[in-house]
Protein backbone atom coordinates (compact mmCIF):
# COMPACT_ATOMS: atom_id res chain seq x y z
CA UNK A 1 0.00 0.00 0.00
CA UNK A 2 2.88 1.88 0.88
CA UNK A 3 4.36 2.24 -2.08
CA UNK A 4 1.29 2.32 -4.50
CA UNK A 5 0.24 5.71 -3.09
CA UNK A 6 3.33 7.01 -3.76
CA UNK A 7 3.21 5.85 -7.15
CA UNK A 8 -0.59 6.99 -7.20
CA UNK A 9 0.58 10.70 -6.70
CA UNK A 10 3.51 10.71 -8.48
CA UNK A 11 2.19 9.24 -11.49
CA UNK A 12 -0.97 11.37 -11.89
CA UNK A 13 1.13 14.43 -13.27
CA UNK A 14 3.46 12.12 -15.81
CA UNK A 15 0.57 11.64 -17.75
CA UNK A 16 -0.55 12.83 -21.05
CA UNK A 17 -3.12 13.53 -23.87
CA UNK A 18 -6.49 12.89 -25.53
CA UNK A 19 -8.28 14.49 -27.86
CA UNK A 20 -12.27 13.95 -29.34
CA UNK A 21 -10.61 11.91 -31.59
CA UNK A 22 -7.83 10.48 -29.41
CA UNK A 23 -5.12 12.12 -31.33
CA UNK A 24 -1.74 10.54 -32.28
CA UNK A 25 -0.01 13.75 -32.35
CA UNK A 26 1.08 16.56 -30.08
CA UNK A 27 -0.59 20.15 -30.02
CA UNK A 28 2.00 23.14 -30.31
CA UNK A 29 -0.06 25.26 -28.45
CA UNK A 30 0.00 22.63 -25.57
CA UNK A 31 3.07 21.95 -25.74
CA UNK A 32 4.17 25.64 -25.50
CA UNK A 33 1.96 25.52 -21.97
CA UNK A 34 3.61 22.99 -20.49
CA UNK A 35 6.83 23.62 -21.52
CA UNK A 36 6.27 27.38 -19.63
CA UNK A 37 5.41 25.31 -16.69
CA UNK A 38 8.57 22.75 -16.62
CA UNK A 39 10.59 25.99 -17.28
CA UNK A 40 9.04 28.16 -14.21
CA UNK A 41 9.26 24.40 -11.86
CA UNK A 42 12.80 24.59 -12.34
CA UNK A 43 13.77 28.88 -11.45
CA UNK A 44 12.51 27.48 -7.52
CA UNK A 45 14.84 26.18 -4.87
CA UNK A 46 12.03 24.73 -3.29
CA UNK A 47 8.36 24.42 -3.36
CA UNK A 48 6.00 23.24 -1.08
CA UNK A 49 2.46 22.35 -2.04
CA UNK A 50 -0.83 21.27 -0.17
CA UNK A 51 -3.12 18.92 -2.47
CA UNK A 52 -6.37 17.40 -2.16
CA UNK A 53 -7.35 13.73 -3.67
CA UNK A 54 -10.47 12.94 -4.42
CA UNK A 55 -12.11 9.46 -5.62
CA UNK A 56 -15.25 9.49 -8.03
CA UNK A 57 -16.88 6.30 -9.22
CA UNK A 58 -18.53 6.26 -12.96
CA UNK A 59 -21.23 8.14 -12.11
CA UNK A 60 -19.57 10.78 -10.20
CA UNK A 61 -20.28 9.70 -6.68
CA UNK A 62 -17.26 11.04 -4.20
CA UNK A 63 -15.94 7.83 -3.40
CA UNK A 64 -12.96 9.35 -0.95
CA UNK A 65 -11.31 12.87 -0.09
CA UNK A 66 -8.28 13.81 1.47
CA UNK A 67 -5.51 16.00 1.80
CA UNK A 68 -1.49 16.38 1.67
CA UNK A 69 1.51 18.28 1.34
CA UNK A 70 4.77 17.92 -0.48
CA UNK A 71 8.12 19.30 -0.33
CA UNK A 72 10.51 19.38 -2.60
CA UNK A 73 14.34 20.68 -3.07
CA UNK A 74 16.24 19.37 -6.01
CA UNK A 75 16.26 15.93 -5.70
CA UNK A 76 15.07 15.89 -2.59
CA UNK A 77 11.31 15.55 -1.42
CA UNK A 78 8.99 14.25 1.47
CA UNK A 79 5.36 13.61 0.94
CA UNK A 80 3.04 14.04 4.13
CA UNK A 81 -0.16 11.85 3.20
CA UNK A 82 -3.04 9.85 4.75
CA UNK A 83 -1.30 8.51 7.44
CA UNK A 84 2.29 8.11 5.62
CA UNK A 85 5.54 9.78 4.88
CA UNK A 86 7.75 9.67 2.65
CA UNK A 87 11.49 10.97 2.82
CA UNK A 88 13.88 11.38 0.06
CA UNK A 89 17.39 12.63 0.33
CA UNK A 90 17.58 11.83 -4.08
CA UNK A 91 19.64 8.69 -3.58
CA UNK A 92 17.70 6.59 -0.33
CA UNK A 93 13.75 6.85 -0.06
CA UNK A 94 12.08 5.92 3.40
CA UNK A 95 8.12 5.43 3.72
CA UNK A 96 7.02 5.39 7.29
CA UNK A 97 3.32 3.80 7.97
CA UNK A 98 2.30 5.87 10.55
CA UNK A 99 -0.24 3.57 11.89
CA UNK A 100 2.06 0.12 11.19
CA UNK A 101 4.93 1.93 13.03
CA UNK A 102 7.26 0.82 10.42
CA UNK A 103 9.53 2.23 7.68
CA UNK A 104 10.63 0.92 4.46
CA UNK A 105 13.98 1.87 2.79
CA UNK A 106 14.68 1.65 -0.76
CA UNK A 107 16.87 3.24 -3.46
CA UNK A 108 15.62 5.43 -5.39
CA UNK A 109 15.18 4.83 -9.10
CA UNK A 110 17.19 7.06 -11.18
CA UNK A 111 16.52 5.39 -14.31
CA UNK A 112 15.51 7.18 -17.03
CA UNK A 113 12.07 5.33 -16.12
CA UNK A 114 12.23 6.29 -12.86
CA UNK A 115 8.86 8.58 -11.03
CA UNK A 116 9.61 11.12 -8.76
CA UNK A 117 7.33 13.96 -7.64
CA UNK A 118 9.81 16.56 -9.28
CA UNK A 119 8.19 15.38 -12.20
CA UNK A 120 4.73 16.10 -10.60
CA UNK A 121 5.43 19.97 -11.43
CA UNK A 122 8.13 19.61 -14.56
CA UNK A 123 9.09 17.02 -17.08
CA UNK A 124 5.30 15.29 -16.67
CA UNK A 125 5.35 15.45 -20.82
CA UNK A 126 7.40 13.33 -23.25
CA UNK A 127 8.03 10.85 -26.01
CA UNK A 128 4.94 8.90 -24.43
CA UNK A 129 2.20 11.05 -24.18
CA UNK A 130 -0.19 13.50 -26.84
CA UNK A 131 -1.47 16.37 -25.83
CA UNK A 132 -4.44 18.99 -26.90
CA UNK A 133 -4.56 22.35 -25.35
CA UNK A 134 -8.69 22.77 -25.29
CA UNK A 135 -9.02 26.41 -24.43
CA UNK A 136 -9.18 28.76 -21.26
CA UNK A 137 -12.18 28.91 -18.15
CA UNK A 138 -12.43 30.41 -15.00
CA UNK A 139 -12.13 28.10 -11.97
CA UNK A 140 -11.88 29.32 -8.40
CA UNK A 141 -11.10 32.31 -9.82
CA UNK A 142 -8.12 32.05 -11.55
CA UNK A 143 -7.57 31.67 -15.49
CA UNK A 144 -6.77 28.19 -16.19
CA UNK A 145 -6.26 26.55 -19.62
CA UNK A 146 -7.41 23.00 -20.10
CA UNK A 147 -5.09 20.25 -21.15
CA UNK A 148 -6.46 16.65 -22.36
CA UNK A 149 -3.79 14.30 -23.14
CA UNK A 150 -3.50 10.20 -23.53
CA UNK A 151 -1.06 8.17 -23.32
CA UNK A 152 0.81 6.11 -26.37
CA UNK A 153 0.89 2.43 -24.90
CA UNK A 154 -2.73 2.04 -24.90
CA UNK A 155 -2.07 -0.85 -21.78
CA UNK A 156 -2.45 1.68 -19.68
CA UNK A 157 -5.30 1.50 -17.35
CA UNK A 158 -6.29 5.23 -17.67
CA UNK A 159 -8.21 6.64 -21.00
CA UNK A 160 -7.33 9.84 -20.73
CA UNK A 161 -6.18 13.13 -18.33
CA UNK A 162 -7.24 16.91 -18.20
CA UNK A 163 -4.94 19.18 -16.52
CA UNK A 164 -5.93 22.46 -15.62
CA UNK A 165 -2.72 24.92 -15.17
CA UNK A 166 -3.00 28.21 -13.21
CA UNK A 167 -2.12 30.61 -16.68
CA UNK A 168 -1.05 33.69 -14.67
CA UNK A 169 1.13 31.62 -12.13
CA UNK A 170 2.17 29.15 -14.79
CA UNK A 171 1.59 26.00 -12.55
CA UNK A 172 -0.45 23.20 -12.17
CA UNK A 173 -4.04 23.62 -11.04
CA UNK A 174 -5.51 19.98 -10.97
CA UNK A 175 -4.93 16.98 -12.22
CA UNK A 176 -8.25 14.54 -13.25
CA UNK A 177 -7.23 10.65 -14.08
CA UNK A 178 -10.16 8.77 -16.21
CA UNK A 179 -9.77 5.23 -15.61
CA UNK A 180 -10.96 2.69 -17.87
CA UNK A 181 -12.89 1.32 -15.53
CA UNK A 182 -14.99 3.87 -14.96
CA UNK A 183 -13.38 5.67 -11.67
CA UNK A 184 -12.03 9.13 -11.84
CA UNK A 185 -9.24 10.59 -9.71
CA UNK A 186 -7.67 13.73 -9.19
CA UNK A 187 -5.01 16.21 -7.09
CA UNK A 188 -6.21 19.81 -6.84
CA UNK A 189 -3.64 22.00 -5.45
CA UNK A 190 -4.82 24.07 -2.64
CA UNK A 191 -1.69 26.56 -1.72
CA UNK A 192 1.79 26.69 -2.68
CA UNK A 193 5.06 28.47 -1.76
CA UNK A 194 8.56 28.80 -3.43
CA UNK A 195 11.71 29.37 -2.23
CA UNK A 196 10.87 28.51 1.35
CA UNK A 197 13.87 27.32 3.36
CA UNK A 198 14.58 24.00 3.83
CA UNK A 199 17.40 21.94 4.80
CA UNK A 200 18.67 18.88 4.03
CA UNK A 201 17.75 16.98 7.10
CA UNK A 202 14.24 18.02 6.15
CA UNK A 203 14.38 15.17 3.49
CA UNK A 204 16.07 12.31 5.47
CA UNK A 205 14.37 9.68 8.02
CA UNK A 206 15.53 9.86 11.58
CA UNK A 207 14.84 6.87 13.46
CA UNK A 208 15.54 8.96 16.61
CA UNK A 209 12.71 10.98 16.19
CA UNK A 210 10.53 7.56 16.03
CA UNK A 211 11.54 5.05 18.60
CA UNK A 212 10.10 1.65 18.38
CA UNK A 213 9.39 2.30 14.66
CA UNK A 214 10.31 -1.20 12.58
CA UNK A 215 12.67 -1.03 9.55
CA UNK A 216 12.12 -2.74 6.90
CA UNK A 217 15.27 -2.01 4.06
CA UNK A 218 14.98 -3.56 0.89
CA UNK A 219 17.98 -2.02 -0.43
Amino acid sequence: MKNHLLLSLVLILSLSAFSQGKSTTNDPAAIKVLDGVSAKFKTYKTVQAAFAYKVENATGKVMSTKTGTILMKGTSYKIIFNGLEVFCNGTTVWSYDKAAKEVTVNNLDVSGSGITPQKLFSNFYDKDFYSLLKGESKVAGKTVQEIQMTPVDKSKTFHSVVLLIDKAAQSIYSTKVMEKNGNHYSYTVSAMKTNIPATDAMFVFDPKKYPGVAVEDLR
